[in-house]
């Protein structure tokens, strides 16, 4: 997907708490654009990943595969030379490689989706995962979402139903209705790992989460791999380089940088600071991928940024 793995709460990579700047002595508050520098990173990493899934040129879930799997190979080395690491219990365990299942299927999906539909419409429509995370808290933990929500929940709707339908009514040359829907059910499976986050929230640290998660996510998508006869080898030098840059780049790269942000700005400014994430898609496809931003992918992505951008409010307060 076009968001690393990473629960948004405010902790170190190593997954130690962080005092906010403000809580700190004028002597080790470090300089306020080093977090707005890892942001901008954070933002630039995820922004690729359309792109570097299209120059792979393999299947969605091959690509998925060793994305995740590139990153694993550095995570779970790190949980496991850890000094101050503490074993969460079996059920904790259970609910974070649950997490990393939705999050190998999330993957697998919207791989796919953008192989078949415009790189800026996936992203788009890939990235409504606040609204379904509200829902399902809705559902799962009873928690009424917010009047504002529902205002979100139209906004994100029409968005999506606008470019969905344009590309079903062939109004573009790239787009493909097929893509849009996975896109979209990708968020729902991104949903679901956000929320066995949230749910872990005081069990278990920011590391020790991702970490079980991505060895879900690697035994889920290796399993559709195997499943559905997809090689994993035999690829070409500019397919192995653009995998690299998924798993080191976009992967790891955006993680360390995310995580950096998050434990130093307000969570409204990241979350808002990740939408940039869309448009910079966008214009990327446009010029590395040669596809024009239509009327509709506009007019949708920008109800789609507004409904979102609505949800992130009212979800998450400044610290």
């Amino acid at each position: 997907m076009t968001r690393p793995l990473v629960e948004p709460d405010r902790s170190t990579a190593s997954g130690v708490s962080v005092t906010p700047d403000a809580d700190l002595p004028a002597s080790t508050v470090r300089p306020r654009w080093l977090a707005y520098a890892a942001l901008a990173l954070a933002v630039g990493a995820i922004a690729w990943v359309p792109l570097l899934i299209r120059w792979a040129a393999i299947p969605g879930p091959a690509s998925a595969f060793y994305r995740v799997f590139i990153a694993a190979t550095v995570l779970v080395p790190w949980l496991a030379v850890r000094r101050r690491f503490s074993p969460p219990g079996r059920r904790a365990v259970l609910v974070a490689i649950g997490g990393g299942v939705c999050f190998g299927l999330d993957l697998a999906l919207y791989n796919t989706a953008v192989l078949r539909t415009a790189a800026a419409t996936a992203a788009f429509l890939g990235n409504n995962t606040p609204v379904f995370v509200g829902l399902g808290a809705w559902w799962l933990f009873r928690r009424r979402p917010p009047g504002a929500f529902w205002g979100g929940l139209a906004l994100a709707l029409s968005g999506g139903a606008i470019m969905i339908l344009s590309d079903a009514w062939g109004h573009t040359t790239v787009g493909d209705p097929v893509g849009d829907v996975l896109a979209l059910i990708a968020g729902i499976f991104f949903a679901g790992y956000l929320l066995s986050a949230e749910h872990l929230r005081a069990d278990m640290d920011t590391l020790t989460f991702n970490t079980l998660a991505i060895v879900g996510s690697v035994v889920t998508l290796l399993a559709v791999c195997l499943l559905m006869g997809m090689p994993l080898s035999g690829y070409s030098v500019g397919t192995w380089a653009a995998l690299a840059g998924l798993g080191l780049i976009s992967q790891l790269g955006a993680y360390f940088a995310l995580v950096y942000a998050l434990g130093h700005l307000p969570a409204t400014v990241t979350s808002v600071g990740l939408l940039t994430q869309l448009p910079l898609t966008a214009v990327l496809a446009m010029v590395f991928l040669r596809e024009p931003v239509t009327a509709a992918q506009a007019a949708g992505g920008l109800l789609l940024i507004a409904g979102v951008w609505v949800v992130n409010r009212r979800r998450i307060p400044n610290p």
